[in-house]
């Protein structure tokens, strides 16, 4: 018995001495509680501050009408294609009889939305095409809309029977051959999903059985199935947090799930600026100070792809690099949306302006990743053409996105060297009491290293 007792002695103190190693040595994972002080102690993971820059992908069966208004009549978001569903069911819009003309007119009166599910082919969808094009223009993440607010999951999702891809339509895992393709490509793979949906009869009826039975358990089948790096929520207005039940299900994401140390969450779960980062929407939205962001916009001015719009509603290549540029200058990322068409292509001049962005990013790329805003960029204000940001290897990078015969930039202590990346001849400047003077270099068609913005890579304090 006193043998027996000691050994057990031993082993209880040999289990202490193990606890208090591990936790001594960092092993031990925080726990995240399911309350918002408690959830954003959790930092941003390293990744998604570095990157600067993904591709958003809204695609759907509103991709098969394709369609919106250019009217305006209602203001921003009037002519998002992706809404096209509710548009035709809202009376009280300015818009909803524009829509409804052209419905009637094109498909006829008696022609549901549900309808548009078996014309939603995707027959011309390459995975790996798209991750090579989404890898050529320089971004390092994607977010595909798995389910908007019309509820059609883009995955064969047991809680949307029949309204899914794998059930009607292309009858394949969209998500699961994109996810497969773009990790591929070396880039990290996340996914836009709506809280809410318009008819869903759940929903509409009771709320919290949607969230119990319907939303939280598809969102675990989303995550548990394709692990993305990225969870984007939209769709929150209509309630608060505590109906969505935001903070359990989060707390499971960042304690529990397979990706709890990777995954990031956007803002958008009925509380405001509350998760990994703050997003804005074409600039409309509110930054937290010291808190991650990221702006989201189309290349055109609909998310879903619209046969409506006209070339001049499209950005133009130069116009996307100086908002690259001027987001990640503020210490944002940036989510540029291209809309594909319901037979799986992404249009050609989306394309295009994807292969300019890439283009640039080619010879700029210290410029713009692993980044941050200048705490200085403020003392020079006067030129608005001039942009800033700092690198993790302690170099200013003077943006420039207007040519000029010179450049004279405030507050460093010192200078030792500046290059223009692209370029291999030297780069006059004058260095006097904390005033900088860069004299533009003989550059000439045959030596220009890019087009829309030049860079100086300043070395000094």
């Amino acid at each position: 018995m006193y043998n027996t007792g000691v050994n057990i002695i031993r082993k209880i103190a040999c289990s202490i001495v193990l606890i208090l190693l591990l936790a001594g040595s960092g092993n031990t994972q925080q726990v995240y509680e399911a309350s918002w002080p408690s959830l954003n102690t959790r930092k941003a993971p390293e990744w998604y501050a570095n990157a600067k820059f993904g591709i958003f992908i809204h695609w759907g069966l509103y991709s098969v009408p394709a369609w919106a208004t250019n009217s305006y009549a209602d203001g921003f978001g009037s002519n998002y294609a992706e809404w096209y569903w509710q548009r035709l069911n809202a009376p009280q819009l300015k818009i909803h009889k524009e829509f409804v003309a052209f419905h009637d007119s094109v498909y006829g009166k008696n022609f549901s939305y549900q309808e548009f599910a078996p014309r939603f082919t995707c027959e011309m969808f390459d995975p790996t095409l798209w991750a090579s094009i989404i890898q050529q223009s320089g971004a390092k993440y994607v977010v595909l809309t798995s389910k908007h607010h019309d509820g059609f999951a883009l995955w064969p999702s047991k809680y949307a029977a029949n309204w899914n891809s794998g059930d009607i339509g292309p009858k394949k895992d969209l998500v699961g051959l994109l996810e497969k393709a773009i990790k591929q490509a070396g880039l990290r793979f996340g996914l836009y999903y709506s809280l809410y949906e318009w008819f869903n009869p759940i929903y509409k009826t009771d709320v919290n059985n949607y969230v119990a039975n319907y939303m939280l358990p598809q969102i675990k089948e989303l995550v548990t199935k394709y692990q993305p790096s990225v969870l984007w929520a939209d769709g929150d207005w209509e309630h608060k947090d505590t109906v969505w039940k935001s903070t359990g299900l989060l707390s499971w994401l960042f304690n529990e799930s397979a990706v709890k140390n990777d995954i990031v969450v956007n803002d958008r779960w009925g509380a405001a600026q509350q998760g990994t980062f703050n997003c804005t929407e074409y600039g409309k939205g509110n930054v937290a100070a010291g808190k991650p962001w990221e702006e989201c916009r189309g290349i055109g001015e609909s998310f879903g792809y619209n046969r409506n719009e006209n070339l001049e509603q499209y950005a133009t290549g130069e116009s996307l690099v100086h908002q690259l540029i001027d987001v990640v200058s503020r210490g944002g990322n940036l989510l540029l949306n291209i809309g594909p068409t319901a037979d799986g292509r992404i249009p050609v001049i989306m394309q295009q302006r994807l292969k300019e962005i890439g283009g640039w990013l080619q010879v700029n790329r210290v410029a713009i990743y692993n980044t941050h805003a200048w705490p200085l960029a403020s003392d020079n204000k006067t030129d608005s053409t001039l942009k800033f940001t700092l690198g993790d290897n302690g170099k200013l990078y003077a943006i420039a996105t207007k040519w000029k015969n010179n450049w004279q930039i405030n507050g460093l202590k010192s200078v030792k060297k500046i290059t223009m990346p692209g370029y291999n001849g030297k780069i006059q400047y004058l260095y006097k009491n904390g005033v900088l003077n860069i004299t533009a270099p003989p550059l000439h068609p045959g030596n220009i290293p890019c087009n829309y913005a030049w860079v100086f890579e300043i070395e000094g304090k």
